[in-house]
C-alpha cells in the first residue's frame, strides 16, 4: 500500500488536500478512522445536535477538570467520520477577520497575511447570497465549497439585527466580505438543503479519480527513517500495517490528534516523550502547546409570542420537519437555524471585533439536551481572542488512548473582564425597542445577576466550549523554538512531513474555524505541489474609523 502522498484524517483540511493533490495527478491515500457520513443525522442541517453527540461519529473527547470553571470537564467533540468535524459541526461559515491573518504573518507565518489567504478563500468558495446583499467582488463563485444563507423567515432574525442597529452598531450585508463588524445575515455550508461538508465538497469528487483512495484505520504513528517520514503505521482489522508515502506524509488529524500523532512518532517535547518511553526523533517543545478555543455562554430570553422554533420541539413535529426534509430537502430541516449574526468590539481601543454572536430563535442547549421553559430565543456569545493557553499531551504511548486535553480556560484576568462585558452588552441589545414585542423575561443569566461577582459565578457554571480548538502545532519561522511547522507547513526538524489543519494556527481566528481550516488545506496543497502561491489580493477591509475613541 503506497502512494505519493499519505494524508491522515479525512477532515476539513485533509479532504481539500486530497482533492487538490489528486487533481494535479498525484496518487493519494487518505487514512480515516471514522466511517461513512451517509444518513439523515449528518446530512440534514437542522439535525446538527445529533451527530456531535453520537459515539459513532465523534471521538468523544473530554477536557481535564477546568480549574477556573468549577473543575468541570467540558465536552470536546471532534469528528470521527468522513468529513471530520465538518460533518458534525454547526455549519456556520466564517472566514475570520483580515487582521487575524495579518497577525499570523507578523508572528512569523510569512506568506499568511490577509492579502495572501484571500485568493484561497475565493478559490474554494461558491457563494450564493440568496438576494440578501453583499459584494460579490470579495467572494468566490466556482469553488467546491458552497456557502449559502438561511431564509431568515422568522421575525426574530430581523429583530436581532434591528436591535443591534438601535444600540448603535453598524449593519453589515456580508461579514465575510469587506466589513465583518456589525449585525447581519449568517452564512452556512449548506447546499440544496444538505450539509455541504468537506466530504461532499472535496472528498467525494477526489475519490472519483482512480489516483485517490480512502483507507479505514487508526493511525498509530508516522514511520521516520533517517530523519525522513516514509509512511504511516496504522491498525485495522486487528493487524498493524504500514502505508508508505513516496513523497510526503501530511497530518490533518485535528488540533487534538495531530500533536498526539507527532508525539507518538517521537516529535515533541523531549522530556515528555521520555516519560512515556518514546524515542526522540526531533525535540520540538511547541508540539501540543498553544492550545486555544472559544468559550461561550447561551444568553437566553423567554418569548412573549409563540413564534420560536419551540413549536417544533415535540417529537411528532420534529418527525414532520424530518419527513419534509427527507423527501424534498426543503423546510426547517434545510437550515442550521443560525441565520443572523454579529461581530462587535468590546470597548474602544480595539481595532477589530472581539465578540461574536450566533443568534438562534430557540432557547436550547447546543447538544439538544434541554429546551428552556417553552418559547424562547438565545444568542451564543463569547470573547474571540482569549489570552488563556492550554496544551495537549499524551496519556500514554498507546495510540488508542485519548490525549490529555487541558484548555486552561479563563486563566487570565483579562478573560473575566471581556466575558462580563459580553454579557452586559448582550443584555443591552436584548433590551432594545426591536425586541419589545417579543421579550417576556431573561431566562439566563437572569436579570438579578448584575455585579462582577454574580456574573463571574454564572460564567464559571455555564460557559461551554464553542468547539474551536486550534494552535497546537503552531506555524512560525524555522528558527522559532516554539514553532512546530514552517510557513510551508513542513514539520521543523523532519523531512517529508507536514501538518495541515487548525493546529497550525498561530492564533485563533474570529468566528468558526471550519472555513480557515479548509483554507489551510487549499493553500498548503499548493506548497506541497511546489507551486507558487496565488497572486496576493490587496483589497482593504473596513475598519471602524473611530475605533480608538468609541466602542461602536
Amino acid at each position: 500500500m503506497e502512494a505519493d502522498f499519505v494524508i491522515v484524517g479525512a477532515g476539513s483540511a485533509g479532504c481539500a488536500m486530497a482533492y487538490r493533490l489528486s487533481e494535479a495527478g498525484a496518487s493519494v491515500i487518505v487514512i480515516e478512522h471514522g466511517g461513512t457520513d451517509v444518513g439523515p443525522f449528518i446530512q440534514m442541517p437542522a439535525a446538527l445536535s445529533y451527530p456531535m453527540n453520537m459515539s459513532l461519529y465523534d471521538w468523544g473527547y473530554m477536557s481535564e477538570p477546568e480549574p477556573h470553571l468549577n473543575n468541570r470537564e467540558l465536552v470536546c467533540p471532534r469528528g470521527k467520520v468522513i468529513g471530520g468535524s465538518s460533518s458534525i459541526n454547526g455549519m456556520v461559515y466564517v472566514r475570520g477577520h483580515a487582521h487575524d491573518f495579518d497577525h499570523w504573518r507578523d508572528q512569523g507565518a510569512d506568506g499568511w497575511g490577509y492579502a495572501d489567504v484571500l485568493p484561497y478563500y475565493k478559490r474554494m468558495e461558491s457563494w450564493h447570497d440568496g438576494g440578501h446583499g453583499g459584494d460579490p467582488s470579495w467572494r468566490g463563485t466556482d469553488g467546491p465549497l458552497h456557502v449559502t444563507r438561511g431564509p431568515r423567515n422568522n421575525p426574530l432574525h430581523a429583530a436581532f439585527v434591528e436591535a443591534g442597529r438601535q444600540a448603535g452598531y453598524p449593519v453589515t450585508q456580508d461579514y465575510n466580505g469587506e466589513q465583518q463588524e456589525g449585525f447581519g445575515p449568517m452564512e452556512q455550508t449548506v447546499y440544496k438543503g444538505r450539509r455541504w461538508s468537506a466530504a461532499n465538497a472535496y472528498l467525494r469528487p477526489a475519490l472519483e479519480c482512480e489516483n485517490c483512495e480512502l483507507i479505514r484505520g487508526l493511525a498509530c504513528k508516522v514511520v521516520i527513517e533517517n530523519g525522513r517520514a516514509t509512511g504511516v503505521e496504522i491498525k485495522r482489522g486487528g493487524k498493524v500495517e504500514v502505508i508508505s508515502a513516496r513523497r510526503e506524509v501530511i497530518l490533518s488529524a485535528s488540533s487534538l490528534n495531530s500533536p498526539k500523532l507527532l508525539m507518538l512518532s517521537g516529535i515533541g517535547p523531549a522530556q515528555h516523550l521520555a516519560e512515556h518511553g518514546i524515542e526522540v526523533v526531533a525535540d520540538r517543545p511547541g508540539v501540543g502547546q498553544n492550545l486555544q478555543d472559544h468559550l461561550e455562554v447561551y444568553f437566553q430570553m423567554a418569548a412573549s409570542q409563540p413564534i420560536t422554533l419551540y413549536k417544533y420541539w415535540p417529537l411528532v413535529r420534529k418527525a414532520m420537519v424530518g419527513a419534509q426534509w427527507l423527501f424534498t430537502k426543503t423546510g426547517l430541516g434545510a437550515s442550521n437555524q443560525f441565520e443572523s449574526a454579529a461581530f462587535i468590539r468590546s470597548r474602544e481601543g480595539i481595532d477589530y471585533p472581539d465578540i461574536q454572536y450566533h443568534f438562534l430563535p430557540l432557547a436550547v442547549r447546543y447538544d439538544g439536551k434541554a429546551a428552556a421553559e417553552g418559547h424562547g430565543f438565545q444568542a451564543h456569545v463569547g470573547p474571540m481572542r482569549s489570552e488563556s493557553r492550554g496544551n495537549v499531551t499524551l496519556r500514554s504511548a498507546d495510540p488508542k488512548d485519548a490525549p490529555v486535553i487541558r484548555f486552561n480556560y479563563m486563566s487570565e484576568e483579562s478573560d473575566w473582564r471581556d466575558f462580563r462585558q459580553c454579557l452586559r452588552l448582550t443584555r443591552e441589545i436584548f433590551g432594545q425597542e426591536a425586541f419589545k414585542p417579543f421579550v417576556k423575561h431573561e431566562i439566563q443569566p437572569g436579570k438579578d445577576l448584575v455585579t462582577d461577582d454574580e456574573l463571574n459565578g454564572f460564567i464559571r457554571e455555564h460557559a461551554e466550549s464553542a468547539y474551536h480548538p486550534c494552535g497546537t502545532c503552531r506555524m512560525g519561522r524555522a528558527d522559532d523554538p516554539m514553532a512546530v511547522v514552517d510557513p510551508q507547513a513542513r514539520v521543523i526538524g523532519v523531512e517529508g512531513l507536514r501538518v495541515a489543519d487548525s493546529s497550525v494556527f498561530p492564533r485563533i481566528t474570529n468566528g468558526n474555524l471550519n472555513g480557515p481550516s479548509i483554507m489551510v488545506g487549499e493553500k498548503v496543497s499548493d506548497a506541497v505541489l511546489g507551486r507558487g502561491p496565488l497572486p496576493s489580493d490587496n483589497a482593504a477591509p473596513w475598519i471602524n474609523p473611530n475605533w480608538q475613541s468609541s466602542q461602536r
